[in-house]
């Protein structure tokens, strides 16, 4: 045993299970890698032996069945990029997979070499419904694949949905330019290839109609489970939102924009609203808090204008023009850094609209929409196991309604592998292995291939701009050979249209008097407030009635004192009254009146004697 063996920790399993892994992928590598260098020499060979069975003036044909030059005349032909990978039968293989005569969308041309003008890659449009994932690094070409499908499924009459991220999309709505660099690419793919402009519609989120016909979506149809996705709510907040959405639809509280929501979450932790969700869990104060304070800082970000209504109908993704071309509806977010939770959210609403409103159809000969979901990373990152659930469940579904999804991003590993499973079409741009986190990417991301005459973990490092490695469904749903691809060039321009012509484009759709301006209308905000104001009132009314019975009943007591002190002070007055007349009285006997009677009378003496003694006691009018 050697040194190294000996110092190994032999009793650690895990150790020697990690151990064991990497010496497989080690061994894997080596074998693809002779693989690859066999069907090199023989692909090689092969040519050689043509070559010397020709003789030295014929011109000869290339295992992969292109025009070789002669000897005597190298301009005939181009010499190959590379030398070819694959064999014949190999080639053969490849092009009676992709050779259907069913209506199809034309990607490109193999590569084994040079261009093979003669095997076109494409795939057929009933599997377009299918799914499909577009990827690759930066600036390998994704984005003009996407012009490019998206050009071809308008021909066939079927509209398509895609995110403008950078702006460069909006060119489809124009002729393309001709230049020499483009003559020389579709000569060399020999690609029939003219000028021209695809109907197209532009849509901006929010209120933002110089970029396009203005998106919105009432927070009630946008839901909890995804305005949690965009605010970043834990599970516990999203159960809660989840709560204060079904308290809204029970009381027919209309949840138009942000503010809706925040007036009834105000209501529900005030002291009239708290007792409205005691019977199904209630509503704490702390988790309202943090909800409005997320609500907040989501309007500060300027989220406010894409909630209200007039509300999208998304069947206006689904028109075709009288000439039955597809509408190419492009939604224009050039500012999707800004909010990229957001933007991937407000799409993922849009797709789950759709599943709602479309019946079932079933397969068709072609798909009543495609729906290109562009930066799909952004949709995936750190979301909840609610949210994965729900896109996978969108996705498997949605294909019966007629829709599919093309999803579009860096790498394969951006996107579930639930998802991923979903996907029958794939459209591998150029790969980057810079770390060894992407070299893992890479090998896992080749293993998913079927077998094919390429050593793909090289291959795709080496892929050109504008090539791909591609596999998709044939029409009866079978995966098509690995085919390294050259793509065709879009005939629609690769530049973003000027503003001024995007500004007309948006003024003139029929679709901006229906959306162009915002609606108010009656909502939860509203109807609360007015609900608050009347019981206000009401407080206000009872605290006045009960004010009014406290004086009411004060000031009988009060009266009801000043009476009996008013009677006692009359009894008193009356008996001391009665002691003065019994002391001023004269015997009954006829005797001589006093002088002070004679001089005033009686009754005169009798009326100042009252008043010294009301004046004495305080029983005077008051």
């Amino acid at each position: 045993m050697s040194d190294s063996a000996a110092a190994r920790p032999a009793d650690d399993p895990e150790v020697a299970r990690l151990r064991a892994a990497a010496e497989a992928a080690e061994a894997e590598l080596r074998l693809a890698r002779a693989r690859a260098e066999l069907a090199a020499a023989e692909a090689a060979a092969a040519r050689a032996r043509a070559d010397a069975a020709a003789g030295p003036d014929v011109e000869t044909t290339t295992s992969a069945g292109e025009a070789a030059p002669s000897r005597t005349s190298s301009t005939r032909q181009p010499a190959p990029d590379a030398e070819a990978p694959l064999t014949a039968a190999q080639v053969a293989e490849i092009a009676a997979g992709y050779g259907s005569d069913a209506a199809a969308l034309d990607l490109g041309v193999l590569v084994n070499g040079g261009p093979v003008a003669s095997v076109r890659v494409r795939i057929p449009l009933a599997m377009t419904n299918r799914h499909g994932l577009v990827a690759g690094a930066t600036g390998t070409g994704k984005t003009r694949t996407l012009q490019l499908l998206a050009e071809q499924l308008s021909a066939s009459g079927v509209p398509v949905f895609a995110a403008d991220i950078k702006g460069d999309l909006s060119g489809i709505a124009a002729p393309g330019a001709e230049s020499e660099k483009l003559r020389a690419r579709t000569r060399s793919l020999e690609q029939d290839w003219s000028p021209r402009a695809y109907p197209t519609e532009f849509y901006a989120l929010g209120d933002d109609s110089a970029s396009g016909v203005p998106v919105r979506a009432t927070v009630s149809g946008f839901g909890p489970l995804l305005l949690s996705r965009v605010l970043g709510l834990n599970a516990t907040q999203e159960s809660s939102l989840a709560l204060v959405f079904h308290y809204a639809d029970e009381k027919g509280l209309a949840l138009v924009d942000l503010s809706d929501l925040r007036a009834v979450l105000t209501f529900l932790t005030s002291d009239e609203g708290k007792a409205e969700l005691k019977n199904v869990g209630g509503l704490s104060s702390a988790t309202a808090g943090v909800i409005l304070r997320e609500l907040v800082a989501f309007s500060a970000s300027g989220a406010d204008g894409f909630f209200g209504e007039p509300e999208l109908d998304v069947t206006d993704f689904l028109r075709v023009t009288a000439e039955g071309e597809g509408m190419v509806s492009l939604l224009e977010v050039p500012n999707v850094a800004a909010r990229p939770e957001l933007y991937s959210t407000f799409l993922m609403y849009l797709l789950a609209e759709l599943y709602e409103v479309l019946p079932e159809v079933g397969d068709l000969d072609k798909p009543k929409l495609v729906f290109f979901f562009d930066e799909a990373h952004l949709l995936f990152r750190d979301a909840s196991k609610a949210f994965l659930a729900a896109i996978t469940q969108t996705v498997r579904l949605i294909r019966s309604k007629g829709v599919g999804v093309f999803f579009v991003t860096q790498t394969p590993k951006d996107v579930p592998a639930d998802v991923l499973a979903q996907l029958g079409s794939r459209v591998q741009h150029a790969l980057r292995a810079f770390t060894p986190d992407d070299a893992a990417a890479l090998r896992a991301s080749v293993r998913t291939y079927p077998a094919s005459g390429y050593d793909l973990e090289r291959v795709l490092q080496e892929l050109g701009t504008g090539e791909a490695i591609i596999t998709v469904m044939d029409e009866r749903g079978t995966p098509t050979p690995v085919a390294w691809t050259r793509l065709y060039a879009p005939r629609a321009s690769m530049s973003p249209i000027p503003a001024g012509d995007l500004a007309a484009a948006v003024s003139a759709s029929p679709l901006f008097a229906r959306y162009g301006s915002p609606l108010e209308r009656e909502s939860a905000r509203e109807i609360l407030a007015a609900r608050l104001q009347a019981a206000a009132e009401a407080r206000e009314a009872a605290e006045r009635a009960k004010r009014a019975a406290a004086d009411e009943a004060e000031y009988a007591r009060q009266k009801a004192a000043i009476d009996k002190a008013h009677a006692e002070a009359q009894k008193k007055a009356q008996r001391e009254y009665d002691r003065l007349l019994r002391g001023t009285a004269s015997p009954r006997s006829s005797s001589p009146s006093s002088p002070l009677d004679d001089l005033l009378g009686r009754g005169s003496t009798r009326t100042i004697l009252n008043g010294v003694i009301r004046g004495l006691f305080g029983t005077g009018r008051r």
